[in-house]
């Protein structure tokens, strides 16, 4: 392996000359005397206020030993590994908690960070240090022998606060994305019912039954597992009317259909309903297609519904009503079934509901697709955070990247 100067050749890869390898055990101190046993009975006989927290990092309230300062929780169990990715689950604890034993409790050295170690147990794949056996195990004195690169102190520092503020970034868009939410939720509810109406819209609603906008037909029949993944044909996927409120084009799968087979082609303003599941709750969730397609059909598991040329309403107000919790209760309603549950296409199509007028459809429905428009672009925001986040433990774990030059250390020493 070709080595660049200023950096050397060792046991965890390529690193600059002025860092050092160190097992977990130079550099942490384990407070695992602090654990609290898993007796059930011994809990519940346990009083206080202070946060339990166990290798899965889910917070509850019993008492035990404190623990006063900043720590870092190592998952034990093997639950907590698997073949796609062997890393610990990590977590960083502030102040004050119990913790159960499931989870190593370490605690950095004076001379170490304590947040530069955190992110190296994050990044650190630890697969060759797991205990054989059925489940994997991570044994304190494996955990020990954990290698890791570590740079001066003031380097861990920098190194650190990089990326926990990343974390931050990541954190404050989930809050935000949290809140558009709840904000669509809500303007769902109040616009979608009639409670709150739009400025310039005034009358009455008035009462419909679908069947009377427009009639339902069958996704594809007579298909193989063969038929499926290739030919010149796209589908529209169970998932994609699961997860979206508007058809998302960009995922169609690919279907052999035959010249002289008879299937439904789906069209643009075309509704899609599921007709099954194993939850009333998810009977009948729909998304709209609005998109203008060729050669594309219905995954069987769901059918169409298809407005009647010239009626007066709009297929993508239709599909937040009936995603809406007002539209939820009406089709939950309909749920036919034991262990798996079933809508029928007369059932549905006689649903009453009410309908504003179709400008007022259309106001309503392009609020609520700006909204999903908003949250889309900030989960995208996130994403490519996340990602950035990735990329930079890369270069900063392993000294690819410097924030503080060598020279800087030599004078700070």
């Amino acid at each position: 392996m070709e080595v660049k100067p200023g950096y050397k050749l060792t046991e965890v890869g390529v690193i600059p000359e002025d860092w050092e390898v160190k097992r977990l055990g130079e550099v942490t101190e384990c407070l695992d005397n602090l654990r609290v046993p898993l007796n059930e009975r011994q809990r519940e006989k346990i009083q206080g206020d202070l946060p339990y927290c166990g290798a899965n990092g889910i917070l509850d309230y019993i008492n035990s030993f404190s623990i006063d300062d900043d720590i870092i929780l190592m998952a034990e169990d093997g639950g907590y590994f698997d073949e796609y990715d062997s890393r610990p689950i990590a977590y960083r604890m502030i102040g004050r908690c119990w913790v159960n034993n499931h989870a190593h409790i370490l605690k950095a050295l004076p001379s170490y960070n304590q947040d530069f170690l955190f992110w190296c147990l994050v990044h650190r794949n630890i697969l060759s240090y797991l205990a054989s056996g059925t489940r994997a195990k991570l044994n304190k004195s494996e955990m020990n022998k954990i290698e890791m690169s570590i740079p001066p102190l003031p380097e861990q520092a920098a190194i650190a606060t990089t990326l926990s503020d990343v974390d931050v970034l990541i954190s404050a868009l989930d809050v935000l994305i949290s809140k558009k939410k709840q904000i669509k939720q809500g303007a769902m509810q109040e616009l979608l019912s009639g409670k709150r109406r739009l400025p310039g819209f005034s009358g009455e609603w008035q009462v419909k039954r679908l069947g009377e906008l427009g009639s339902t037909y069958g996704g594809l029949t007579g298909k193989t597992k063969s038929d499926f993944g290739s030919g010149k044909a796209f589908y529209i996927t169970f998932m994609n009317i699961m997860s979206n409120v508007i058809i998302n084009s960009s995922e169609f799968d690919m279907v052999k259909i035959g010249s002289n087979e008879k299937q439904n082609i789906v069209l643009n303003n075309d509704i899609f309903f599921n007709g099954s599941s194993e939850t009333p709750e998810e009977v009948g969730l729909c998304a709209v297609l609005q998109t203008k397609v060729e050669n594309v059909y219905l995954n069987s598991f769901c059918f169409g519904y298809r407005l009647h040329i010239n009626e007066s309403a709009d297929g993508l107000f239709l599909a937040y009503y009936f995603r809406s919790n007002v539209g939820r209760e009406l089709l939950k309603s309909l749920a036919q079934g034991a262990t798996r549950y079933n809508l029928s296409k007369r059932a549905l199509l006689m649903v009453e509901f009410q309908l504003p007028p179709f400008p007022e459809q259309q106001a309503i429905a392009t609020i609520l697709s700006d909204m999903d428009a908003e949250i889309t672009a900030l989960e995208s925001r996130r994403k490519k955070t996340r990602a950035l986040k990735q990329g930079m433990m890369q270069e900063l774990l392993t000294g690819r990247i410097r924030l503080i030059h060598p020279a800087a250390h030599a004078v700070s020493a």
